[in-house]
């Protein structure tokens, strides 16, 4: 007996449009409780939020048939050019679409994004430690625990922790700056 065949799914930028599907996304039991949203989320903070997204935000989002199933931002992680390298990643998926490789899709397009257009070397997130299928599909991309938050976020009446993981870009680890060929030339005194 043949697998069934995953269906095709497209990654296009997201667009105020999409308020009511990511509205239901993040409404989804599953979703909800893998982020940092909060029940009943209004469907005009989602529209205000995608109409006020930066040009240094990159909001993507999954469809299939016509029907946004999934949403994923990519943000620069600080204004400071000393941390322009580096991305933070948050990623929803509806309930009814998870196990179905819209996950792997939205995130196989943010890094081609981070690595070979924005120049991003480093992309950071938080995933909860009971998320076993989102730490599979951080791995499964290169993304590795650098932390755990203790008592980071209250979700369903207590207090539960965190891994922060980041992806450094394999062209770009372990790269460091070149040593000064200057480096014997006598220091001034200033």
């Amino acid at each position: 007996m043949m697998a069934p065949r995953r269906p095709a799914i497209t990654i296009r930028r997201a667009a105020v449009s999409d308020a009511e599907a990511i509205q239901a996304t993040f409404s989804s039991p599953k979703a909800m409780a893998g982020t940092l949203q909060v029940p009943f989320p209004s469907l005009e903070k989602w529209r205000k939020w995608l109409a006020d997204v930066s040009p240094d935000d990159h909001v993507l989002v999954a469809e299939v048939h016509g029907e946004v199933v999934g949403n994923l931002g990519l943000h620069v992680a600080s204004k400071s050019p000393r941390r322009r390298h580096a991305a933070g990643l948050g990623m929803s998926v509806r309930d009814d679409w998870h196990g179905r490789g819209v996950g792997t899709a939205l995130l196989a397009a943010a890094i081609d994004l981070a690595d070979n257009w924005l120049n991003y070397t480093r992309i950071e997130l938080t995933v909860y430690t009971d998320n076993e299928a989102a730490l599979a599909l951080y791995r499964k991309f290169g993304f590795e625990i650098e932390g755990t938050l203790t008592s980071y976020a209250f979700r369903g009446g207590r207090f539960i922790d965190a891994y922060t993981m980041a992806r450094i870009a394999p062209s770009r680890r372990g790269v460091a700056p070149k040593a000064s060929a200057n480096k014997n030339r006598r220091k001034r005194p200033y």
